[in-house]
């Protein structure tokens, strides 16, 4: 044996080839790089956007939410030059103030009245803002009424200093306050699986809470993230499909106190209705699970996600259980949160399932091999359906049903047929079938003996239409030949 190793790109693939030139094995499968993801296990999007131009301004006319947004170390190198450069300013213009009255110089006069006592440089001044600003008030630096624009000054430091205390400080509250590390606290499974539930192929994934305090409202989302080609030719790198978990059934809710397992039932209406675990070798998708809620301590909303890749979801595997009764409550066990075993669970997809159901079912099988035969009698019933319509009230009277020729034909075509057809028969025929011994044919015989009397008394009363069909015409050539046998006894 030879092995010939050929390189694709980043990946290997390795064909073995015999002496004697016999089969090739089927090839192994090419290990998958890492796949770039739209969500972060942890939650972060991998979005980043580009190319603003002009539209950054938009940043500025919402600030406080721009600040919330940044960066702890941004949040505070703005906090601290904000204070800073606020203090600096207004212990310049207290400075300026007593320079231009000419208070430096006459500081020390008691005969003086300054506009700031005991102000005699810029650090002197700077310490009187910082005074006034924190209401410390030492006592040794005052303002006196003979300095009108240092009161004025005095009102527009109290006014601007309440503005950047309730910026800041709110600012730096709501970052703290953020429910992101409470999401930190909900967990979710590393990996989904799929495997029969309730007879049903199922997608599963599981979610816990760490914590006691509850998620109030407790609502879970998935999104299926696939790229696709519309028929019109457009491509969509990354359309978003919803994954149904619950909504109509209202199972989507969570009451969120022990870990859950969040199931997506395949079906004809999933995305997913076409996948086998053939497929998936090849298929390319994410899913994106969103999980939002109240945190009850703060009464914020709080919403955590996670997104599993095609790699992440396990075909043929369910979740280990982790509760356990013990005495007087429930335990959970999260060492086995993420662990799963194997269970038997076929590799076609819900879409095979279905069509080898099809083709297997005893009932559609007949149905199927008497195809030709059953549209030749449609075709029939359907001419005889418009001309009945157009029946004499007499012959309506002798038949006593008018759609009873579209009920025989119909009990003649297949056996299955006939048999649904026995109910609408005169009670005299049905005591007749129900006799031991007796076939369909002699039924059949027996019901067109009774009513070809009747009938061949009333043909000439049909409509030129109606005793064309009477007579053959086109339409015998498509009736099977019983059919065609019991039209001639019952018309002659």
């Amino acid at each position: 044996m030879s092995a010939l190793r050929r390189k694709l790109g980043d990946e290997y693939q390795v064909v073995s080839t015999s002496a004697s030139g016999g089969g090739l094995p089927p090839p192994r499968a090419a290990p998958r790089g890492k796949r770039q993801r739209f969500v972060d296990k942890t939650g972060r999007c991998n979005v980043q956007h580009g190319n603003l131009g002009g539209e950054t301004s938009r940043y500025l006319s919402d600030l406080f939410t721009t600040l919330v947004d940044l960066k702890w170390r941004w949040n505070l190198f703005i906090f601290i030059l904000t204070y800073t450069v606020a203090w600096l300013f207004m212990a310049s213009m207290w400075w300026v103030i007593a320079y231009m009255r000419g208070d430096l110089n006459k500081a020390h006069d008691d005969s003086y009245t300054p506009c700031v006592a005991n102000v005699y440089n810029f650090p002197s001044a700077f310490l009187f803002f910082i005074e006034t600003e924190a209401t410390i008030g030492y006592g040794y630096r005052y303002i006196t009424d003979k300095c009108p624009e240092g009161i004025i000054l005095f009102l527009f430091q109290s006014i601007l200093g309440s503005i950047v205390d309730a910026f800041l400080i709110g600012c730096m509250f709501i970052k703290m306050s953020q429910p992101k590390k409470r999401a930190e606290t909900l967990m979710f499974s590393e990996h989904a699986a799929i495997s029969m539930r309730d007879g049903k192929l199922t997608l599963m994934f599981r979610v816990g809470n760490l914590r006691n305090s509850h998620m109030v409202s407790a609502q879970i989302r998935c999104k299926l993230l696939k790229s696709r080609q519309t028929p019109e030719g457009e491509f969509l790198p990354l359309d978003q499909l919803e994954l149904d978990v619950g909504f109509s059934t209202g199972a989507d809710q969570l009451f969120l106190v022990s870990p859950l397992t969040i199931c997506h039932v395949i079906d004809a209406k999933s995305p997913f209705y076409d996948l086998s675990q053939r497929s998936m070798q090849t298929e390319q998708f994410e899913i994106v699970v969103i999980l939002e809620g109240i945190v009850e301590t703060t009464g914020m909303t709080c919403q955590a996600r996670t997104s599993y890749t095609e790699d992440e979801v396990l075909w043929g595997h369910r979740f280990f259980p982790v509760i356990s009764l013990e005495e007087g409550f429930f335990k959970v066990d999260y060492s086995q949160f993420h662990a799963t075993f194997e269970v038997p669970t076929p590799p076609y997809s819900v879409k095979e399932q279905e069509e080898m159901l099809l083709m297997s079912s005893p009932l559609i099988a007949p149905a199927v091999s008497n195809s030709k035969e059953r549209n030749n009698s449609v075709e029939c019933l359907d001419g005889l359906d418009e001309v009945g319509t157009k029946l004499p009230s007499k012959l309506q009277k002798i038949t006593g049903r008018e759609d009873f020729p579209k009920k025989l034909l119909r009990m003649s075509s297949t056996t299955s047929e006939k048999a649904y057809s026995m109910g609408d028969l005169p009670m005299k025929l049905q005591r007749i079938s129900s006799v031991p011994g007796n076939s369909e044919e002699k039924l059949v015989s027996k019901t067109t003996k009774m009513m070809s009397d009747p009938i061949s008394q009333s043909v000439a009363d049909l409509p030129p239409k109606l005793q064309k069909l009477s007579g053959g015409g086109r339409m015998e050539g498509n009736l099977p030949p019983k059919l065609r046998k019991m039209n001639s006894d019952r018309f002659t």
